[in-house]
């Protein structure tokens, strides 16, 4: 397993926005470079085989216009596929779609850079209540998940093991890290740092049942 600190060290986390046809939308970044070559990086990202193995099962048709469903979770369509680089999709989950673009760099000896931006429109009540961290630990835990898979190509880990790593001190310690990264990241980008660390904690007590 990822040691929890470094693994929350390795990440970048960045927050923005963008203009769209229905209005501002929040746009989060999140980024980190792996020790592993640009192919294998696709391969561990895309493959509705090695998805399951830090993530959950995946169906649907994985190529361009191929809408795709993961596993008690959200689904969407593939809206560009320029292999092995970038897709974009929308994320589809709870009756709100939202938008997804991936793009990854080969960074030289070896190592790949996976950047992930997540557009969404969110409302004042929703962003002041949670903060980005409602989406942002979502998005920590899954590059956890491919930062363990690219370190092991043929390990994977059960749902089992996934929910008693959440119930772990390790685990708890991870999403309080992640929590606080996200609100730091907010602040940077000019919200209150007295209500992005509120929102940071209850979002932490929502993930962990504490809500």
């Amino acid at each position: 397993m990822i040691q929890v600190k470094q693994q929350i060290s390795d990440v970048s986390r960045t927050l923005g926005t963008r203009r769209l046809e229905a209005g501002e939308a929040r746009v989060a970044t999140i980024v980190q470079v792996y020790d592993t070559n640009l192919d294998d990086l696709w391969d561990a990202v895309t493959s509705a085989e090695r998805i399951p193995r830090w993530f959950v099962p995946i169906s649907g048709d994985l190529r361009e216009g191929g809408r795709y469903q993961l596993e008690g979770h959200a689904g969407g369509t593939v809206t560009r596929c320029d292999a092995p680089h970038a897709f974009d999709a929308t994320w589809e989950f709870n009756n709100e779609v939202s938008w997804i673009e991936v793009r990854l760099t080969a960074e030289g000896d070896g190592r790949t850079r996976f950047q992930l931006e997540h557009t969404a429109h969110v409302t004042a009540e929703m962003w002041d209540q949670y903060g980005p961290s409602a989406v942002g630990i979502g998005w920590d835990s899954i590059l956890l998940g491919i930062a363990n898979n690219v370190a092991a190509p043929g390990s994977a880990i059960t749902p089992e093991e996934a929910a008693a790593f959440v119930a772990s001190p390790e685990g708890k310690d991870f999403l309080r890290q992640s929590a606080d990264a996200w609100a730091e990241a907010a602040i940077a980008a000019g919200d209150d740092p007295e209500q992005a660390r509120a929102s940071a904690g209850r979002t932490y007590d929502l993930y962990t049942g504490a809500a």
